[in-house]
């Protein structure tokens, strides 16, 4: 039975008492409570109207770690007052939320507080607006028009001033490999400088000529670039976000990825997630949809990494390749070598066990790499990416 109900039988309770007992007082009583469920239940007939939601994401670009907030606008059409108004929402997987609202004329205002998030994608869904009256009698909940709303959770990517690659194919096998890379991108004309691209890119002689920044528009020749291949297997995926060694992993990926397009070299992220396909990195500018794409990336590859390496499509055809993988098999490695004998390859192999907390010792496929001589980093649970990735600790990769 709701307050209302309850407030009306009483009313009548009361009055049938009154006519009873012959009591005046239980009769004033007994008015007192239906007029309050009569007042309650017209209350509710006019508020129970449909309302226009928005909801705000705050900061609209957020980062893992940030904390973030969903401000909550609704717009009623009835100037009744409010005893009570609540936002309710399931967001993503972070369950059931909600907030108080405050009332301005035809307006109430709140914020849904999430706190500290982890990289990922979280869908605003199921909002629903309880309103309640001033006697606490009554509370309705109107059919609620609302844009819907995705919160998106960007990896903390780390700025790189180098690369462990660039420092392993200065000796050994791996030069010999570098000398038999094509040539790239060819010259093809030249255009206006856009906002983001790199300054490598500006033809001084035309920008002299014209008085404004022209950059060379380059025509990539199939056999440059580079590729970042993310391993999505969930069999090495160890940890809690935003502290597993998929993360890790991501963060890795979504590094490299900024680190050469900020270089002005066409880049291709490839997760293995069934979910995600290719994103390609033609300047900075682009950056952003590579960087969309790891967040919602997922440790659900449906296969093993050594199937993507034996792929037949274009972009394991040529170019560049960077592995990001936290894999133990002696398959994958043996396909990483073999690529190796065509293009260049390096790998960043994550140490997943030392997010579990386990001790770490020397994987034998990355120490098989390391004989070849491909460029290795070793990511470990607390390493500063910008000190692995940036090629210092290689010489350290042999001993695990």
């Amino acid at each position: 039975m709701t307050a209302r109900r309850g407030g009306f039988a009483l009313g009548v309770t009361a009055l049938v008492a009154a006519v009873a007992t012959g009591s005046r007082t239980l009769g004033v009583v007994g008015v007192g409570f239906l007029l309050a469920a009569g007042v309650s239940w017209f209350w509710a007939w006019i508020v129970d109207r449909p309302l226009s939601l928005e909801l705000v994401v705050e900061p609209h670009t957020a980062t893992e770690g940030d904390r973030v907030r969903v401000s909550v606008d609704v717009r009623r059409r009835a100037r009744l007052p409010l005893g009570s108004g609540v936002a309710r929402a399931i967001v993503g997987g972070l369950g059931d939320r909600s907030c108080s609202l405050r009332a301005q004329g035809l307006r109430l205002h709140g914020a849904i507080d999430l706190g500290s998030l982890p990289r990922g994608v979280f869908a605003v869904s199921e909002t629903e607006i309880v309103l309640g009256d001033l006697l606490g009698l009554a509370s309705v909940s109107p059919r609620v028009v609302c844009e819907p709303a995705t919160i998106v959770v960007r990896p903390r990517l780390t700025a790189l001033d180098g690369l462990f690659s660039d420092a392993g194919r200065a000796t050994g096998d791996a030069r010999r490999m570098l000398l038999r890379r094509a040539a790239g991108f060819d010259f093809h004309s030249v255009r206006e400088y856009e906002q983001g691209e790199s300054l490598r890119r500006v033809h001084w002689p035309t920008s002299a000529r014209r008085g404004q920044l022209m950059v060379r528009e380059l025509e990539d020749t199939t056999h440059d670039g580079v590729v970042v291949l993310l391993d999505c297997d969930p069999r090495w995926a160890v940890g809690e976000p935003p502290d597993s060694s998929f993360d890790a992993a991501v963060r890795v990926a979504g590094s490299i990825v900024q680190a050469h397009a900020v270089r002005g070299r066409l880049v291709t992220l490839v997760p293995t997630s069934g979910a995600q396909t290719a994103v390609p990195v033609r300047s900075t500018a682009d950056l952003e949809g590579a960087i969309a794409a790891l967040a919602g990336v997922q440790p659900d590859a449906i296969g093993a990494v050594s199937r993507y390496l034996r792929s037949d499509q274009r972009w394991a055809a040529s170019g560049e390749l960077v592995v990001v993988t936290g894999t133990t098999d002696s398959a994958a490695f043996g396909e990483v070598v073999a690529l190796a004998t065509r293009r260049l390859v390096s790998v960043v192999w994550i140490d997943a066990a030392s997010f579990a907390g386990r001790p770490t010792r020397a994987e034998p496929g990355v120490l098989r790499l390391a004989a070849h001589g491909l460029p290795t980093a070793v990511v470990r649970h607390g390493d500063d990416l910008a000190s692995v990735l940036s090629g210092r600790p290689r010489q350290a990769v042999a001993g695990g």
